[in-house]
C-alpha cells in the first residue's frame, strides 16, 4: 500500500529524501516505518498522520500522509 512520507530537518539527510511516496506492507506500524526508512529510532521525533498525532503502535493505512520531524527547541 502507498503512503506519502515527509521528512523534516536532519531526517532528510538520514533517509536521503524530503518527501516521497513509499510502498509499505499492510499492518506497518509507525515504528516499523521508522525502521524501514533507516532513521535512528532513539532520536526524539514528532510524528503526525494526516496532520494529527500518531502513536508508535498505530498502523498506517493506504493514502496516509506521514510527517516525521526532529524535536526542536530554542527561542
Amino acid at each position: 500500500m502507498k503512503i506519502t512520507v515527509k521528512l523534516i530537518g536532519s531526517f532528510v539527510e538520514a533517509a536521503g529524501f524530503g518527501e516521497r511516496e513509499v510502498d509499505v506492507p499492510p499492518g506497518t506500524t509507525i515504528a516499523g516505518l521508522v525502521e524501514l526508512l533507516a532513521i535512528e529510532s532513539s532520536r526524539p521525533m514528532i510524528i503526525t498522520r494526516n496532520g494529527r498525532a500518531f502513536a508508535d503502535g498505530d498502523t498506517v493505512v493506504s493514502g496516509d500522509r506521514i510527517a516525521i520531524s526532529p524535536i526542536y527547541s530554542g527561542g
